[in-house]
């Protein structure tokens, strides 16, 4: 397979009222320590979520474009562990890859979920950890609106569903009704099942990842971003989010009444929890 024998994945912007998140059972299982023991210099790291978070970091096209450009005319490897996240980032990355003129050998060290597996699906060479996991699901978002809306987001959504679809489906040499049924069912694959089903070409060297450890997954970063992850798995819109956020950060005494009014009441107390632990 070469990267011009991959089909393009048409995507415009989503309506104001939506947008891409990662999905909140993948956001959990993430492992944020685990990376390459040694890369090439050649090399693109999607060791993190997919679209730009509250602080800056995360994974977008425009920083992907950016080490493309670095790199030059040479074969390119691109080493990912990512619980995935804004699916329209991921869509333009994978695109980016696929256009690349030399060869693309992808690496899955850890997670490749949702959008990263997307990404995952632009590589000449696929390889994945033992241990490692791929993730395919429909395409999940944050919606918020009238039933006009969510009419609208479903209609949005269907054509992704089903350029994914033909993504896993032609590198699994599968129907492309079999890997839609993988999408509607979240289905999860470790590392020998990638490899048997076809989704990964075979497994990468044991001494090739390394694992930083639990510490790597603490800290008041992490506990902000489970913090956005609850919310968002509530329904509250990135906007929102970003905004409560800068509230609590600032200390301001009213942001968890805001975030109460916001979020489900089942997970409130959970979001307490994560904004005096912050606070402390």
């Amino acid at each position: 397979m070469t990267i011009k024998s991959l089909p393009e994945i048409k995507a415009s912007r989503l309506p104001d009222t939506f947008a891409f998140e990662a999905d909140s059972e993948a956001v959990e299982r993430w492992h944020a320590g685990i990376k390459a023991k040694q890369s090439p210099d050649n090399t693109i790291n999607i060791l993190d979520v997919i679209g730009e978070d509250m602080f800056g970091d995360g994974i977008t096209s425009r920083r992907v474009s950016a080490a493309l450009r670095r790199i030059g005319d040479q074969e390119v490897y691109v080493d990912i562990n990512s619980p995935g996240g804004d699916f329209f980032e991921g869509v333009a990355i994978y695109n980016l890859l696929r256009q690349h003129s030399q060869k693309v050998h992808v690496r899955v060290l850890g997670l490749a979920a949702s959008a990263a597996s997307v990404i995952a699906m632009a590589g000449d060479e696929i390889e994945i950890g033992k241990a490692g996991f791929l993730m395919v699901h429909n395409a999940w978002v944050v919606a918020m609106g009238n039933r006009h809306d969510m009419q609208e987001a479903a209609k949005v959504l269907e054509p992704f569903d089903d350029a994914m679809a033909g993504l896993y489906a032609k590198q699994a040499g599968v129907e492309k009704s079999q890997a839609a049924e993988w999408m509607d069912n979240e289905t999860w694959f470790n590392g020998e099942q990638a490899v048997e089903l076809g989704l990964a070409s075979g497994f990468l060297p044991a001494d090739t990842i390394t694992d930083d450890g639990p510490q790597s997954n603490a800290g008041p970063r992490n506990a902000t971003r489970e913090v956005d992850r609850l919310l968002a798995k509530a329904g509250v819109t990135r906007s929102q989010r970003r905004s409560l956020m800068g509230e609590m950060k600032g200390g301001t005494q009213d942001a968890a009444a805001t975030v109460t009014q916001d979020a489900d009441d089942d997970i409130v107390a959970d979001i307490q929890q994560f904004i005096e632990k912050m606070r402390s």
